[in-house]
């Protein structure tokens, strides 16, 4: 039987029901005071507390699929990079005053240890900045890292814009999770000096404006307006402090799980701003939860607001963009997979197009997500145009 397998769970829950009842049962009969009726009540005990927390952890384990095999469960993991498959055909696989700050405004240092940026002199690694960008219509101030790659220093580059991927967390993981665990700066600089990726400024981010309230990028009526911040705060931010493409063809959402979620999401309702989406174990639709609070209001109009947020939904009765997406998942530790499989067949008769990347095994963690990001970051690279302008 396999890890998340419901007959796993089952059969434990039902070992630990057994256990606890002939505990029950036995115990009269081991009430002695010699060795062996105490071994035997301590046996009992231990017998029986083991199933149940067995159970509890099988229970937690399936629902969050942080380990999707019995090798993953013992430190046996794939390490190998994911392979991009194309689906589908197509060319590619409130306000808050600026102030004197500007919109890009300079965070400090602290708690940035073991961040994984690329180490050496910027105009051969690049550089990371701490900043937190404001946002003018969102309401908010939001912290993020900016890559800057070593050609965005160097002297032939001075007058050219460079495309940007906004990567974005899974909730309820901060920007220090793309750097620290998902290592992208570090992947980044890495494909470039090997000639796989051009030139791009990544710029890391959470996908909540309102913490501890995952925010879901949804515009939450009278709520925080997330999709706002990252359709119009963050663009205009980037754009007023540094040398990025003014136009959509050079932009471009990527994240991992919940911040999966919220590329698709931009890139299908905001096609004009986000042609070009990864996700990486992403949900296909926004459902209210504990962390969500209502994200859509209430009567018809919070239903159809609802129905908008799901992507199978969408697909099948609004009109659908040309964009281009990547969707990656894995056949044995990911939940996702069906609803994976499902929107690829949703897509192909669709004007967007389509690229999967399907692992053999990997669970909902980090160790599964390095092995994607690298091909996800090259193949959203690829799609996005640079030099896109140059300055005058």
């Amino acid at each position: 039987m396999g890890l998340t397998s419901r007959s796993l769970l089952y059969t434990v829950v039902l070992v630990a029901v057994l256990c606890v009842v002939l505990t029950v049962w036995l115990w009269p009969r081991m009430a002695g005071r010699g060795v062996l009726p105490v071994l035997g009540r301590l046996g009992a005990i231990l017998v029986t507390q083991l199933t149940i927390l067995s159970s509890l952890l099988l229970a937690v384990n399936s629902a969050n699929s942080f380990y999707g095999t019995w090798g993953e469960l013992v430190g046996k993991y794939d390490r190998a990079p994911g392979r991009i498959t194309p689906v589908t055909g197509g060319g590619g696989a409130g306000t808050v005053d600026a102030g004197q700050g500007g919109l890009v405004r300079p965070a400090g240092t602290e708690g940035q240890g073991g961040m994984n940026f690329p180490k050496g002199p910027k105009e051969k690694v690049g550089a990371v900045e701490s900043v937190r960008l404001v946002g003018r219509r969102s309401g908010v101030v939001e912290p993020a890292l900016v890559y800057l790659p070593p050609q965005y220093f160097q002297e032939q580059y001075k007058r050219h814009r460079f495309p940007v991927i906004v990567a974005i967390s899974g909730y309820p993981g901060g920007v220090d999770s793309l750097s620290k665990h998902l290592q992208v700066p570090k992947t980044a600089s890495d494909l470039l000096a090997e000639k796989k990726m051009q030139p791009t400024v990544i710029v890391m981010l959470r996908p909540t404006i309102q913490p501890p309230r995952d925010t879901e990028c949804v515009d939450v009526p009278d709520g925080p307006q997330a999709q706002t911040y990252f359709t119009h705060d963050v663009p205009e931010a980037l754009r007023s402090a540094y040398r990025v493409g003014h136009q959509a063809s050079a932009w471009a959402a990527l994240g991992y799980s919940s911040g999966g979620t919220c590329a698709l999401e931009l890139a299908l309702r905001q096609p004009k701003v986000y042609p070009v989406a990864a996700a990486l174990s992403p949900d296909y639709r926004i459902h209210n939860d504990a962390t969500t609070g209502n994200l859509f209001g209430g009567g018809e109009e919070g239903k159809q607001r609802k129905r908008e947020h799901d992507l199978f939904w969408r697909l099948e009765n609004l009109p659908v963009p040309r964009v281009s997406l990547l969707v990656t998942s894995s056949k044995q530790g990911e939940k996702n997979f069906k609803d994976t499989e499902k929107f690829v067949r949703a897509a192909k008769d669709k004007p967007l197009t389509v690229a999967q990347m399907i692992l053999e095994s990997g669970s909902h963690n980090f160790t599964t997500w390095r092995r994607e990001i690298g091909p996800a970051l090259e193949w959203t690279s690829k799609q996005l145009v640079f030099p896109q302008d140059v300055q005058n």
